[in-house]
């Protein structure tokens, strides 16, 4: 059994989601002790709990520790993977954080995966945004081969909840390549949307705006729109922008906050997306942690340049070392995996 101490590194509930992912993906037991211990409230909290029942469901696995405020679980695969999967969730949790501890065991299944969420949040604080998730990861993997069918049905802010979103994922031969020359810019997306009532404000509209101010001073470059507007439980706002090359996918979104003006929120998210552009990088700041369990599942060398890496991305690599005989190598904003006797 591989022993994870959830205490090291970054510390957070991230440790737990990709040795989910990788226990299933591997069929190797493991045990998470020490589970956000540095947090204000350690343990399991909802989400965290979600993600982990999610798992052990969708491999057929058996769990022990799984209740609010564990602090050690004890995860066993099973060896079969279940084609349909219906997660309810009470809270705001997060959904595309809980994806991430289910995309990759549902890519090397033997047949395709229907993951259906009912409740949590599409777009809350300290996670990506749904669009992010939708035009920037999944496009990312969609362009090393993953075939990934996406239905929202309700979008759900921070913080009731209450999305409705439905994932079906292919088998997928994931043809996995270094990462290290982004190609020519073709186009930069922005897609802003809000609640409903939100709609007289035009706040879906001024956040656009904002970012435009920024982006105008890119000449040459076209830029597509994309403004929505969201029955939902709560009131919200996001944007999120992708800078598409023929490489890769860059991207930055930003949640509206109240008191917050809407054109400051797209303002600020056009400015990351520069900030993410200027040196180089083919993944940004927080794509490149989320991508690292799937580059790692390349059985040769394989190189990334990214805008920076983040304590985040450091701790994927320590957790990914646990479960795959290979290691990291890091220099200035480059990430290299070495897998153990790789044919380089």
């Amino acid at each position: 059994m591989i022993t994870i101490d959830g205490s090291k590194m970054e510390g957070g509930g991230q440790i737990l989601r990709t040795s989910l992912a990788l226990a299933s993906s591997l069929r190797q037991s493991c045990e998470v002790s020490h589970i956000r211990e540095g947090r204000e409230k350690p343990g399991l909290m909802p989400q965290h709990l979600s993600a982990l029942k999610a798992a052990a469901e969708l491999c057929g696995g058996e769990v022990k520790g799984d209740f609010l405020g564990s602090r050690t679980i004890q995860f066993f695969p099973g060896a079969s993977t279940e084609k349909s999967l219906t997660i309810k969730l009470e809270t705001a949790a997060s959904i595309p954080l809980i994806m991430q501890a289910l995309i990759l065991p549902s890519l090397v299944s033997s047949s395709p995966v229907s993951i259906s969420v009912r409740g949590g949040a599409t777009d809350t604080f300290f996670a990506p945004s749904w669009d992010f998730f939708q035009h920037v990861f999944l496009k990312i993997l969609e362009r090393m081969g993953a075939e990934i069918e996406v239905e929202t049905k309700k979008r759900g802010y921070f913080p009731e909840g209450g999305a409705e979103i439905i994932l079906k994922i292919h088998p997928s031969s994931l043809k996995i390549r270094s990462l290290t020359k982004r190609g020519e810019l073709t186009k930069i997306s922005v897609f802003s949307g809000a609640s409903s009532s939100l709609r007289e404000r035009k706040v879906a509209e001024r956040q656009i705006t904002g970012a435009r101010s920024v982006l105008d001073k890119l000449k040459g470059f076209p830029v597509h729109t994309d403004i929505r507007y969201y029955q939902t439980e709560s009131p919200g706002s996001h944007i999120c922008l992708a800078a598409e090359f023929t490489g890769t996918v860059l991207g930055t979104d930003v949640l509206g906050t109240l008191g917050k003006r809407a054109e400051d929120v797209g303002r600020e998210a056009a400015s990351n997306l520069l900030e993410e552009e200027k040196n180089g990088a083919c993944l940004d700041k927080h794509l490149t942690d989320q991508a690292l369990p799937f580059l790692a599942l390349h059985p040769k060398k394989i190189e990334v340049k990214t805008s920076q890496i983040t304590s985040h991305a450091r701790t994927n690599m320590w957790v990914i070392e646990k479960f795959i005989k290979g290691k990291f190598e890091t220099r200035e904003n480059n990430i290299t995996w070495l897998p153990l006797q790789s044919n380089q």
